[in-house]
């Protein structure tokens, strides 16, 4: 147990642990919403967030916050009125994010280190500005999804259902897809921009194999996610490998054994 002696691995333990309870509460929507690819094209836009700040000598998660934000809006907005080509505009969305951070990144000359840290996590360099930002993104995301959880439930399954039933369907999707940004954005710091959608959505696929009802689903994708954040940390410090690779690693493994035992029970 001397893992906990070091300052900076108690950092990553609290950061981890914390966005591992907030991907699957997005993850499990955004997984009946068909949306699996979201968190991953988010990413792309977060990343231009992250350079465009460098840019401006600005907290780098918060421009990624505010850039991801307003492009996710974006995207709500655009959908609502092009509802047959969703994926195409999501993708335009992504591409021009993607863009984006190429060309802010050549004109700020952000070391290379910079880069691949938000690309692909660096939770054991976290800060403590670092998790007070991811404590406070974790309130907001709370707070808010107990507010719309049970329209937004309706939302998720059927859209025309929820509208006869009386819910702001706009409303509460808006609301969603900025939540979504925003764990996308927490996220950046532990498995990284490009790994953020694994954290999200394997936790929930192996949730799924146990054929439970919705809520009792949503908490062993949880046990899933912190399962995996807490061993892929001690793998990636007893091993001496890169944390984010491991815990999503270590997500795939658990999606496998849950495959085969569920397949043998069968």
């Amino acid at each position: 147990m001397d893992i906990f002696t070091y300052t900076f691995m108690q950092r990553a333990f609290i950061a981890g642990i914390i966005v591992a309870l907030m991907c699957p509460l997005i993850g499990t929507f955004i997984v009946i919403k068909r949306q699996s690819l979201l968190g991953d094209g988010l990413g792309h836009i977060a990343f231009a967030g992250v350079t465009g700040a460098s840019l401006l000598n600005l907290y780098p998660p918060l421009g990624a916050a505010g850039l991801t934000v307003l492009a996710v809006m974006g995207i709500e907005w655009v959908r609502r009125r092009q509802s047959q080509y969703v994926d195409m505009i999501m993708a335009l969305f992504f591409y021009a994010g993607l863009a984006l951070a190429v060309i802010f990144s050549s004109i700020s000359n952000i070391p290379s280190t910079s880069l691949l840290n938000f690309l692909f996590g660096s939770i054991l360099t976290v800060t403590d500005a670092d998790i007070y930002s991811i404590i406070l993104a974790a309130l907001v995301v709370a707070v808010l999804m107990k507010y719309i959880y049970s329209r937004l439930l309706v939302t998720a399954f059927d859209e025309e259902v929820a509208k006869v039933g009386g819910v702001a369907v706009n409303r509460v999707n808006m609301i969603f897809a900025i939540l979504t940004a925003l764990v996308v954005v927490m996220g950046m710091s532990v498995v990284g921009i490009l790994l953020i959608s694994a954290l999200m959505i394997i936790p929930v696929a192996s949730a799924h194999l146990w054929h439970v009802g919705f809520a009792k689903t949503l908490w062993i994708a949880e046990a899933y996610a912190v399962g995996a954040v807490i061993a892929g940390l001690f793998g990636a410090f007893y091993f001496d490998i890169a944390p984010g690779g491991t815990i999503v690693m270590t997500a795939i493994a658990l999606y496998i054994l849950t495959f085969v035992l569920s397949y043998g029970r069968r």
